[in-house]
């Protein structure tokens, strides 16, 4: 069994006092294992950021506590930092520096970097190590933050919304960068809000709501543990009440469901007896989307499809 790298109990972070105090985590429990890659998802103001900061040490929890390679990550921040690398959702690096120049500045702060010519080849910017950082794209940025949380060959790497900007071949290299550390053995916690990259990345998932873990575990334990749904416009007529579902009969009929297939032929024989057409007819079956989407509450609140981009809180 593979050891635990960060175990987090009953972690809380207050901002403010008094009248004015929020409670940004509520009682956070988690453990990440060695070599496994952790999701943390959740919509702004869901306490993600907040809970990434106590992991990262960059923040004392008001209650609770964390542990990073047996170690409290800020009390032992020398020995915790030297085996942790963190690419933040934006690196705010030197625009006047070379890509080259600002890497070797970076490698000057870590206890054991490799060279920088490994990492710019790991990130495929080779041919961009003269250019200055304020004149690269900024996908290109983004890699260049990459680079800098691989120079100390962590142990562990946070990655903040790692592939915000890229084009979608650089996302690719960059998810089989990922797999190929993974393979190396070093741990990773993610944080996205492409939901098509925790499927395709976690080995396990927390989807955090209003401060809490509202839900855990592999993809398929979190989509088996949820029902599908079936959405369909009214038809003017009583819709029938089918055992074992959840029917939701406004302008718009919502069947919720752990019987898709089963409670769907039910909808469609008694559509054809009753002689109406099923408009707007929809059929799904759990996802990750579905219920993220749940514990946001919000369907305003929709997670990015590759195409959109989405802030860290």
């Amino acid at each position: 069994m593979n050891d635990i790298v960060i175990s987090a109990r009953g972690l809380r972070r207050t901002y403010g006092r008094g009248e004015r105090a929020f409670e940004a985590v509520k009682g956070v429990d988690l453990d990440i294992v060695e070599g496994e890659v952790f999701a943390l998802l959740g919509t702004n103001g869901a306490g993600k950021t907040s809970t990434l900061d106590l992991l990262e040490g960059l923040a004392a929890p008001s209650a609770g506590a964390v542990e990073v390679f047996g170690l409290d990550p800020l009390r032992h921040r020398d020995q915790v930092r030297a085996q942790v690398g963190i690419m933040l959702q934006s690196g705010g690096l030197p625009a006047e520096l070379t890509v080259a120049e600002t890497l070797e500045m970076w490698r000057g702060t870590c206890s054991n970097p490799t060279t920088v010519e490994v990492v710019l080849a790991q990130v495929g910017l080779v041919d961009r190590a003269e250019v200055r950082v304020g004149s690269l794209s900024g996908g290109e940025q983004r890699r260049v933050d990459m680079a800098c949380a691989l120079l100390g060959q962590p142990r562990l790497l946070f990655l903040d919304e790692p592939t915000t900007g890229l084009d979608p071949e650089s996302r690719r290299r960059t998810w089989q960068l990922l797999a190929d550390l993974k393979a190396a053995g070093v741990t990773m916690v993610l944080t996205t809000h492409y939901l098509d990259e925790a499927e395709s990345l976690a080995d396990r998932i927390a989807i955090m709501g209003k401060g809490v873990v509202a839900r855990r575990g592999t993809l398929r334990e979190i989509v088996d543990d949820h029902p599908a749904r079936i959405v369909f416009d009214h038809p003017g007529l009583p819709v029938p009440q089918l055992r074992g579902a959840h029917v939701e009969a406004r302008e718009r009929v919502t069947v919720s469901t752990d019987d898709l297939q089963g409670h769907l032929f039910e909808l469609l024989a008694w559509a054809r007896e009753a002689g109406v057409r099923l408009a707007g007819l929809e059929a799904r079956a759990a996802s990750l989307e579905s219920v993220f989407l749940d514990i946001a509450g919000d369907a305003d609140a929709r997670p990015n499809t590759p195409e959109l981009i989405g802030a860290r809180r």
